[in-house]
């Protein structure tokens, strides 16, 4: 079974991560995911460890913002018994559980600078300490980190090590927010349904077409997570119903009367050349995105494999 099947997209933006995702599956390289929160870093980091050659062994996946700041060290490599107040007897930590295979690190951003020079350890040597001993004990544990930050940033203001990141750094693979994968909203939401159906035993509402086009005009901060509980609530309230832009959240109320096809452009009087227009146009979006021909492509509404030909067509350079 391919463990990256429970990643739901037709996004050309999103399919290239999963590409590289897939070849770094079977290396043993550190990767860093990054994105916004609920853009599904965990699932991502799930399916590489099972695609992996350390498929068979632990995955543990540890949010680092949510350790107490007194207790990440131990928590991460253990203590002695006797090593700090309270420490009744010896503690195996996370790397130790993880030995084998792959540690899943969320939130890196959190931890403290001093955590982050023992975990460059580790990466490097795989030597770790517990808290109160002398001795390092060994580990084989593959890093997958993954941060919702500006790491660049907090590098630049003294708070997140610039060694460490260039070791976690080895294979970058940045997830994009769900306002730019909207025609993977119909995949998701239909996926979500059915999971929700069977989950609390109902019938699945479904949405009209026009409620659909609100899903993909909204912005979405909350990427797949706030989808995924918009479903959950509208399945529980509105079972067996179809549910129309009205049954929406209030959030909504912008998006419900717009969508990205809607007709906006106004043909000007004196007419225009629509070559010129349309080179004007796809300049714009590769300046946009930096020059990046799948996020360009979404912008214009196009297939990556269309803009290259007007591409090819305007006389833009293709490789």
């Amino acid at each position: 079974m391919n463990s990256f099947n429970a990643i739901i997209s037709k996004s050309p933006v999103l399919d290239t991560v999963i590409r590289s995702a897939k070849i770094a599956a079977a290396t043993d390289v550190t990767i860093l995911l990054k994105g916004e929160t609920g853009t599904g870093k965990e699932i991502l980091a799930t399916a590489i460890h099972q695609a992996s050659a350390r498929a068979d062994k632990a995955f543990i996946a540890l949010n680092c913002a949510a350790l107490a700041e007194s207790l990440i060290e131990s928590s991460l490599f253990g203590h002695k018994k006797g090593s700090f107040t309270g420490a009744t007897s010896a503690h195996e930590g996370i790397f130790q559980a993880a030995n084998g295979g792959t540690l899943f690190l969320d939130e890196i951003n959190s931890l403290p600078i001093t955590v982050q020079a023992k975990l460059l350890r580790v990466i490097e040597t795989g030597e770790c300490m517990a808290v109160g001993d002398t001795e390092a004990y060994t580990v084989d544990v593959r890093i997958i980190a993954a941060s919702n930050a500006n790491l660049e940033k907090q590098i630049a203001d003294g708070e997140f090590r610039r060694d460490l990141y260039f070791r976690l750094n080895v294979v970058p693979l940045e997830l994009p927010p769900l306002n730019q994968r909207a025609e993977d909203i119909d995949y998701l939401v239909a996926h979500f349904l059915t999971v929700f159906e069977k989950t609390h035993h109902i019938t699945a509402p479904k949405f009209s077409k026009q409620s659909l086009k609100a899903l993909k005009a909204y912005h979405w901060p909350g990427n797949i997570r706030e989808l995924r509980n918009l479903c959950e609530r509208l399945c529980i309230l509105l079972a067996d119903r179809v549910i129309e832009p009205e049954n929406l959240p209030l959030e909504f109320s912008n998006y419900k009367n717009h969508s990205p096809s809607s007709n906006d452009f106004v043909l000007p009087e004196s007419g225009l050349y629509l070559d010129n227009l349309e080179a004007d146009l796809i300049h714009q979006a590769l300046n946009r995105t930096k020059g990046n021909r799948s996020k360009s492509a979404k912008l214009l509404g196009l297939t990556r494999d269309t803009l290259l030909y007007r591409m090819q067509k305007h006389g833009f350079a293709t490789h």
